[in-house]
C-alpha cells in the first residue's frame, strides 16, 4: 500500500467512543478531541507522483489534509481550495505540503458558483501550466433527523450545488488542461450505497458522484483520462461534529468497529493518480471498514 514502511508496525488508531463534542459548520480541527490523524508523522513517499499537478478542492481539513500531504511526499505540487473562514485550517496544510519540499496554492472560493470553479482551475492552470490530477473532494452534510420536512431549500441547494454542481463544473473546466495520462478521482461515500435517512440530501449527491463517475469514466476514456472514485465510510474530520449531534457513537456501525482517519483514505486516493493504477477507470474503491458494498 502507498505510503507504508514494511520495517513498522501499523500505528494503532484513536478507538471510540470519542468525546461527545460540537462545533459550527464547517468546523475545525484544533478543536477536536482526539485530533484527526493525517499521516503527519506516518506517511512516507516514494515519488509516485513526481512532478505531478494537482488541484484538491476540501483540501484544507480531514481527507482533503491527508490527500494533499500524501501527494506531496510522492512529489506533487498541489492548489487546494478552501471556504474563505477556513482559511487557519488551509495555512496548515499548506505548511505541510511546503515541509515536503513542494509547492503549494490555496484558493478561497466557494465552488457552488461557477465563476469561483473558472478562478480554480485558471490559477491552477497560470501557476501549474496543467493538472495532472483533479480530486473533487469538498462536500457539504447537516444531519436532519427529524425527516424530510425539515430539509429547508436552502439546505437542499447548499448540499446539491457543493457536492455535485462543483464537481461538474470543475471536471468540465479542467478537461482542456488535462493532459493523455491525466487523472480526477471524486469522492462518493459509504452513503452512496446505504444511505442514512439523516443524511438523506447528502447520501442522494453521493449516489450521483457513483454515476457521474462512471459515466464521465466511459466518456473520457479515448482520450486517455482516467476517473475513479473513492467511496470513504465513517472517518474523523471537522464536518463530523459540525453536523452531525452523537459523536461519541461516531463509527460504531462500521464492522471494523471504529472511525477511520483521513491518513487511512489518502493511500487510496494515491494509487488512483499515481500509474501503477493505470488499467483502472470507472472504478470505486471502497475504503469503509469492513461494510460490504456493490
Amino acid at each position: 500500500m502507498p505510503g507504508t514502511d514494511s520495517d513498522h508496525p501499523v500505528e494503532q488508531q484513536p478507538q471510540p467512543p470519542f468525546p461527545q463534542q460540537d462545533d459550527e459548520h464547517p468546523g475545525y480541527t484544533d478543536r477536536m478531541s482526539p485530533r484527526p490523524d493525517h499521516g503527519e508523522s506516518s506517511y512516507e513517499g516514494s515519488g509516485r507522483l513526481t512532478d505531478r499537478k494537482c488541484v484538491i478542492t476540501g483540501g484544507d481539513s480531514g481527507i482533503g489534509r491527508a490527500v494533499a500531504l500524501a501527494f506531496a511526499r510522492e512529489g506533487a505540487d498541489v492548489l487546494l481550495t478552501y471556504l474563505p473562514e477556513e482559511q487557519g485550517e488551509a495555512e496548515e496544510t499548506v505548511r505541510l505540503v511546503e515541509d515536503a519540499g513542494r509547492r503549494a496554492v490555496s484558493l478561497g472560493c466557494d465552488i457552488r458558483e461557477e465563476d469561483e470553479c473558472r478562478r480554480v482551475i485558471d490559477t491552477a492552470v497560470g501557476e501549474f501550466g496543467r493538472i495532472d490530477v483533479l480530486v473533487n473532494n469538498a462536500a457539504y452534510q447537516m444531519s436532519q433527523p427529524d425527516g424530510i420536512e425539515h430539509i429547508t431549500t436552502e439546505q437542499f441547494d447548499r448540499v446539491v450545488r457543493t457536492n455535485l454542481y462543483g464537481m461538474f463544473w470543475l471536471s468540465k473546466l479542467a478537461l482542456p488542461h488535462i493532459p493523455e495520462g491525466g487523472t480526477i478521482i471524486n469522492t462518493t461515500s459509504v452513503q452512496a450505497y446505504k444511505p442514512s435517512p439523516h443524511l438523506l440530501d447528502y447520501a442522494m449527491t453521493k449516489g450521483g458522484i457513483v454515476n457521474f463517475t462512471q459515466g464521465l469514466a466511459a466518456m473520457l476514456v479515448e482520450r486517455g483520462i482516467r476517473v475513479n472514485a473513492v467511496a470513504p465510510g465513517p472517518v474523523w474530520t471537522p464536518l463530523i461534529p459540525a453536523t452531525l449531534p452523537d459523536t461519541s457513537e461516531f463509527g460504531k456501525q462500521a464492522p471494523i468497529g471504529r472511525a477511520g482517519q483521513p491518513a487511512e483514505m489518502a493511500p487510496a486516493y494515491v494509487f488512483l493518480a499515481s500509474p501503477e493504477s493505470s488499467y483502472i477507470t470507472a472504478e470505486i474503491i471502497n475504503a469503509t471498514g469492513g461494510t460490504p458494498l456493490p
